[in-house]
């Protein structure tokens, strides 16, 4: 049972007042990660202590954004975690990508680099396994569609060049932006990222398609084709 205050109330509310207080009055740098994700919770999780729970996210995936991008299953191996508060938790990674990618939206992609790069991580960086991404734009350099078209192991994705040209032209896309995750953390491209990129680059061209970049996300930053003379 709950321990209790003297009103009758379990002791958690009173927390949960004054982290919601803290939050109101000096913002969010004022908390720390977990107490962010306590104040997430709070209407998953209506009737429990969230603090255990945020704490013990943490602890097993090592950050607030591992979390979000964690999958639902492994989110349910955490006690207290259930199905709908798994679902939530995906839910607002959602939301956070899609708001992160708005500025790309609203302009031309190349003129918000920073946004792209932003979304990228956010969207890949700390999945364990590898998936191929796609940014298809306009002759105007704006977003058509952001796609995922392949998913693969820990280190490997199969990427089919004859694929990722048939749907760009199926779009009607003037540019790609390419874009994968190395689960292991180090964005360096490999020696394969290379050579399919080359493939990808060449076959385009042959149809009037730019690769403006490919781009590589890890939990220890980026890698971009093009800042590294590669394109």
């Amino acid at each position: 049972m709950a321990e209790e205050l003297q009103d009758g109330q379990p002791h958690y509310v009173g927390h949960r007042e004054r982290l919601r207080e803290r939050f109101r009055t000096r913002g969010p740098d004022s908390l720390a990660d977990y107490e962010l994700l306590e104040l997430i919770l709070f209407r998953s999780m209506p009737r429990r202590d969230t603090k255990p729970v945020a704490k013990a996210l943490i602890d097993k995936f090592g950050t607030f954004a591992e979390v979000f991008s964690a999958k639902p299953e492994r989110l349910m191996e955490v006690p207290g975690v259930g199905e709908s508060v798994a679902f939530d938790i995906k839910v607002l990674q959602a939301a956070a990508l899609r708001m992160s990618l708005g500025d790309a939206r609203q302009r031309p992609v190349l003129s918000a680099w920073s946004a792209v790069i932003n979304y990228c991580r956010a969207a890949m960086a700390f999945d364990d396994q590898e998936q191929f991404r796609i940014l298809f734009l306009d002759k105007k350099n704006r977003l058509i569609a952001d796609e995922v078209q392949q998913r693969g192991t820990v280190d490997h994705t199969p990427v089919y060049p004859r694929e990722v040209i048939k749907r760009a032209l199926q779009l009607g896309a003037s540019g790609l932006i390419l874009v994968h995750n190395h689960p292991s953390g180090d964005p360096t491209p490999s020696r394969a990222d290379i050579d399919m990129t080359r493939f990808i680059v060449d076959a385009g061209a042959k149809l009037g398609l730019v690769v403006h970049d490919h781009i590589i996300v890890g939990r220890d930053g980026h890698a971009s084709f093009r800042g590294l003379g590669l394109l």
